[in-house]
């Protein structure tokens, strides 16, 4: 496959999961990412419980498919010599440092410029580059906290609770990469690279999309809903089965009346207290007292095997019933890499296809492994 990237040589000074997971996506679809590191190594090759060898880890690898790997100490003399040689043959530098270092390490364009005027420059930092906190130090589930997110998460009656997964360093990772191709774009035709900003604050804030825009409008503040329903539609929740659970989604009155169909329920649909999704939300108890045993009487297969292509519906799946499922393999995501430690390593398959096939992967090269031919080619 002719990557569309292919040709973009990209510098990125990063560690656990922001920077990375961005940059990942770019190694994906064709551009040249060189991981430059401190001789020690991204701290993320040292997290556990699953290493590959004294300087690697599937954590690692998880964020960082497809990159060359450079171990530099760009503070020294001699480091930074050779960075900014790097600089004159590259198209953008990445970071994901606190606020302040950018500047500090001469990482942002007004210091580079000199060197490359076209160099696009991305900068995502826990609570941006100004600012009171541009000097915090921050990590995804601070933001998830402090953004309102886990109070929105998790049973009415229990804790508030985090995303499972580090969603707001992925999410910050590909809002950079919309800004720095969208400069990219620009400085191939002005010749005039600049600075693109993001943090990880802002990003949090902005996935509060609906409620926030309810809130600051209507003064509207949304709460954790129990089975992680929706806060104004029904049902959008999940159910228990007679094995397990089962996610519906009857967004549109439409679903609604297809699931009484399907379920025997058809009553349900001239119930008063039923007309439309709103007022269903309003008396979601009712309505799950309603479902509940209906949905108990089948295993979560047999409602699938009823439900699915009439109405949206998905079994909720531990993380090995999620992988090993029929349909995760069919459809290609899960992949596999080879790996000097591992032999075979089995990732997740990026999720862009070009001209419908998936993109090609290759596992992040060893700390340093490309010092020897990048640098003798930037002395």
């Amino acid at each position: 496959m002719n990557k569309p990237l292919e040709g973009i040589r990209v510098l990125t000074l990063e560690q656990f999961g922001a920077g990375p997971y961005g940059t990942m996506f770019l190694a994906e679809l064709g551009a040249e990412v060189i991981k430059i590191e401190p001789p020690e190594g991204d701290p993320s090759r040292q997290v556990g419980p699953h290493k590959l060898g004294l300087a690697d880890s599937q954590y690692f690898q998880a964020w960082n498919l497809g990159k060359k790997s450079v171990a530099l100490d760009i503070k020294s003399p001699e480091g930074r010599r050779q960075f900014e040689a790097l600089v004159k043959t590259a198209d953008c530098v990445v970071n994901n440092l606190r606020g302040t270092q950018p500047a500090k390490l001469r990482l942002d364009y007004a210091n580079l410029a000199p060197i490359k005027p076209s160099i696009v420059c991305l900068h995502i930092s826990a609570y941006g580059r100004t600012g009171e906190r541009k000097d915090w130090p921050g990590y995804d589930f601070l933001m998830q906290a402090e953004a309102g997110l886990m109070e929105l998460t998790g049973e009415p009656d229990g804790p508030p609770a985090r995303v499972g997964v580090s969603l707001i360093d992925s999410m910050s990772g590909l809002t950079g990469i919309v800004g720095l191709l969208s400069c990219l774009l620009r400085a191939r035709t002005t010749g005039k690279g600049c600075d693109v900003d993001t943090c990880l604050y802002d990003v949090a804030m902005h996935q509060l999309t609906y409620p926030g825009v309810w809130y600051l409008n209507e003064g509207d503040v949304s709460s954790r809903q129990p089975r992680s329903a929706h806060l104004s539609l029904a049902p959008v929740q999940t159910f228990p089965t007679r094995d397990g659970w089962i996610f519906i989604m009857c967004m549109t009155q439409k679903f609604w009346l297809a699931l009484c169909e399907a379920t025997g329920r058809a009553g349900l649909s001239d119930d008063p207290r039923f007309p439309d999704p709103n007022t269903r939300a309003r008396n979601r108890s009712a309505l799950t007292e309603a479902l509940d045993p209906t949905f108990r009487t089948r295993t979560t297969d047999e409602w699938l095997s009823r439900l699915n292509g009439v109405v949206p519906a998905a079994p909720v799946y531990r993380v090995d019933q999620a992988l090993d499922g029929g349909f995760a393999r069919a459809s290609g995501m899960v992949s596999a890499v080879p790996h000097p430690q591992k032999g075979k390593l089995r990732v997740l398959a990026n999720p862009i296809r070009v001209d419908g096939e998936r993109l090609e992967q290759q596992a992040c090269a060893p700390l340093g492994a490309d010092n020897k031919l990048l640098l003798a080619r930037s002395s």
